[in-house]
């Protein structure tokens, strides 16, 4: 099993930090490259890509080492087949497109006006705090029907869940906060589906035909939270830096606002919040010319994927008039495709239209610069802008 000496030199802090020249490198030499650093392969392909995400009687997660099955336990994310139909459906049913607008539009647009008046007189703001953050916690708590948690405890619950799958993907430990998070998260479950509130996923979810347990439900809420908050903050925060750092793209998407859902797509393909997801081999196979042994870890790289020159000219390039944008796989695809996405996007597309609409001349500032980082989940830390009072 050799391994390409650009994959043998990679290391879990290059990939966190700038990646992309690093992904471009093994795509060229070895889109199926072992990768020491990560403990697997890793698929920087966008083509073998879809192959293992659409394959799960090949490469499935399905696997106690799975990172978030080690945090949460078993959920429609970490199972397969039968199992992981059974976790998913009665979740996924509420957000099927036309009733996601018709549950959520206005309470999101409601949310991010309120946040960005509340913003505006100051002139400056750090946004993945005080907008992005904020607008994807409101939002989750709203859907799960966690009434009473107040957003500074979930979002210190869904951090301490991403500490620790990201710890796990680099190869070490979940931190203890985790397993304190997952308490005071599962009290929280059990008291909503108690209280069976009007539009409260979690007791829809306890009551469906599925017959989902208390912990599974617990789980899957787990689940959403990283899907539901983490990524989607990561969206919105990553969304804005493009459009910001790139001011003849954010002229053409000001002079004509049906631009916008596509400005968010090419921003999803450029820097995907969720970069990497993990798949185990379930026997002997073979992916793009490399032999592959059953049990073998089989990372795919989202955010190589997206910057495949093979479908995407000029991948590096911010475009928003880019044709076909939108097939990137920053949603993954096959069975474990978002069912959420159809929310984020209308979070997103409404906190960018907030923005731009009620904060004139709105900029990064220049003496905070930012930038994407994180090796599972990629945002920047912080979003410094200014605007005209």
């Amino acid at each position: 099993m050799t391994t390409e000496p650009a994959a043998a030199a990679l290391t879990a802090a290059d990939l966190a930090d700038d990646p992309h020249p690093h992904l471009a490198r093994l795509r060229e030499r070895d889109p199926v490259a072992l990768v020491p650093a990560l403990g697997g392969r890793l698929v920087t392909s966008r083509e073998l890509a879809l192959r293992v995400l659409r394959d799960p009687a090949t490469f499935t997660v399905d696997d106690p080492r799975f990172s978030t099955a080690q945090v949460v336990g078993p959920s429609m994310l970490s199972l397969d087949g039968p199992a992981h139909t059974r976790h998913r459906d009665p979740f996924a049913r509420p957000f099927r497109p036309a009733r996601t607008r018709e549950r959520f539009t206005a309470f999101v647009e409601a949310e991010a006006a309120r946040l960005v008046d509340g913003l505006a007189p100051g002139g400056r703001a750090e946004l993945r705090g005080a907008l992005a953050g904020p607008l994807a916690v409101a939002v989750v708590t709203e859907a799960l029907g966690l009434e009473g948690v107040d957003a500074a405890t979930v979002r210190s619950w869904y951090g301490a869940f991403v500490d620790a799958v990201s710890a796990i993907t680099a190869g070490g430990t979940a931190p203890m906060a985790a397993a304190e998070a997952y308490r005071l998260l599962t009290a929280a479950v059990e008291e909503a589906i108690t209280a069976s509130r009007p539009g409260s996923l979690l007791a829809e979810a306890a009551r469906d035909e599925a017959g989902l347990a208390t912990a599974e439900v617990v789980a899957n809420a787990a689940i959403l939270m990283f899907g539901g908050i983490d990524t989607t903050e990561g969206m919105i925060a990553n969304a804005v830096l493009h459009l910001l750092e790139h001011p003849g793209q954010l002229r053409l998407v000001r002079d004509d606002p049906g631009l916008l859902p596509a400005a968010i797509e090419e921003s999803l393909r450029l820097e995907p919040a969720a970069a990497v997801v993990d798949r185990y081999a379930v026997r002997d196979t073979e992916l793009g010319g490399t032999a592959i042994r059953a049990g073998e870890l089989v990372r795919v790289s989202i955010t190589a994927a997206n910057r495949d020159p093979a479908v995407f000219p000029d991948p590096d390039r911010f475009e928003v008039r880019r044709a076909n944008a939108a097939e990137h796989l920053a949603f993954a695809h096959g069975p474990h495709f978002c069912f959420g996405a159809h929310l984020a996007r209308l979070e997103t597309r409404t906190a960018l239209g907030a923005l731009l609409g009620r904060l004139p001349g709105l900029r990064l500032d220049p003496g905070r610069p930012a930038r994407a980082q994180g090796l599972v989940f990629r945002k920047p830390p912080r979003l410094d802008v200014r605007w005209d009072r």
